[in-house]
């Protein structure tokens, strides 16, 4: 929005050219998601103290997470807020890809609310009944893959780009639509599920968006994009701006949420932003790279799977508590001892992630 204004400007004062400048535009995007996550944080949890907004704890886990029931949730509502108007602000919004996360976001984050909604306001314990939640991710990630698929102006971007191969672009065709829908959905699922400690989820969220930001600047820059033998996708520059605001406002979220929280995401957060950080994969055509930096969300999701289907199949519990966060838990490992060690494995994975850019 301050984009197109700064270009008016522009004949009348040289110094808006510096708006032009992408760098320029994403510092100034995290550091307004960040001041509006910091100031509005306080007005947002007193607001949720007063409706008592408060978490509900499982009685089936730690001992030590009862002390945390009545904690607000849907602290959510200031992230997606906080990246919402720092989007709008510094992007350019005549790039289709930033209406594309945009889309996303609100979406999923109305799935979440939703849910949220009726679990701490209704008292509901089920929230949205999980069969109309996978209903509708599943409509929006259709949606989504269903627009970037008709709309695609280059045969890169429906091509997958695999990991440690140079030469390797297969053409997806209508496999595009299976993938990216997986991937929105699988993505949104899995941060939700990592979301169960304080801080848990949204440092690797920051860690990935960072990553992201990395990738979407050199995707959309000629010159890096032909250094890293990667396709040169001109859309995907904008989203550097659209990940620093993610950033920011991450950041921000944690000033909160850090142990012992005040506040905690909920779904309105964590669903919107797995779909986010999936549909960005999808735009700069890193979903398999999102596999892997994405590791904690994997290690959680695969937990849970393995835990459901070892208890059917065999009758017996890989994990005392799934998630694994909760089993390292029960183990005896302190809250902040389990968020950090698992902060350090998102580094890690990160870091892998952003290797096999040049290992090829």
């Amino acid at each position: 929005m301050l984009v197109w204004l700064a270009e008016y400007l522009t004949q009348y004062m040289t110094f808006f050219n510096v708006f032009s400048y992408l760098t320029f535009r994403s510092i100034l995007g995290i550091l307004t998601a960040l001041l509006l996550s910091v100031y509005f944080g306080p007005k947002l949890i007193a607001r949720l103290q007063s409706m008592q907004i408060g978490q509900m704890v499982r009685n089936d886990g730690p001992e030590s997470h009862f002390s945390k029931q009545g904690t607000p949730t849907m602290g959510g509502l200031l992230i997606l807020g906080s990246v919402l108007v720092s989007t709008l602000l510094w992007a350019n919004l005549s790039n289709k890809y930033v209406w594309v996360v945009l889309f996303v976001l609100v979406s999923f984050g109305t799935i979440g609310f939703i849910d949220d909604y009726r679990k701490v306001i209704r008292k509901d314990p089920q929230g949205l009944i999980a069969r109309w939640k996978y209903f509708w991710q599943s409509v929006f990630a259709i949606i989504t893959a269903l627009f970037l698929f008709i709309t695609a102006e280059q045969p890169a971007e429906t091509a997958l780009l695999v990991p440690f191969f140079k030469d390797v672009m297969p053409q997806l065709g209508l496999m595009f639509l299976l993938l990216s829908y997986f991937v929105i959905v699988g993505t949104s699922n899995a941060v939700n599920l990592t979301d169960g400690l304080d801080g848990l989820a949204i440092v690797p969220v920051i860690m990935v968006a960072a990553a992201f930001a990395v990738i979407a600047y050199a995707s959309g820059n000629v010159v890096f994009s032909g250094y890293l033998n990667i396709p040169h996708l001109p859309h995907t520059s904008e989203l550097v701006v659209l990940c620093s605001a993610l950033i920011g406002a991450g950041l921000g979220f944690l000033w909160f949420n850090t142990y012992p929280a005040q506040v905690f995401m909920g779904d309105v957060g964590s669903l919107a932003l797995g779909a986010v950080l999936g549909v960005i994969a999808i735009l700069v055509r890193q979903e398999l790279i999102l596999f892997i930096m994405g590791g904690v969300f994997v290690m959680e999701t695969l937990s849970v799977i393995l835990q459901v289907g070892s208890y059917k199949l065999r009758g017996q519990r890989i994990f005392r508590m799934a998630p694994i966060h909760h089993h390292y838990e029960l183990k005896g490992w302190p809250e902040p001892r389990v968020i950090v060690r698992f902060w350090i494995l998102s580094v890690m994975f990160v870091l892998v992630g952003l290797a096999t850019l040049k290992l090829r």
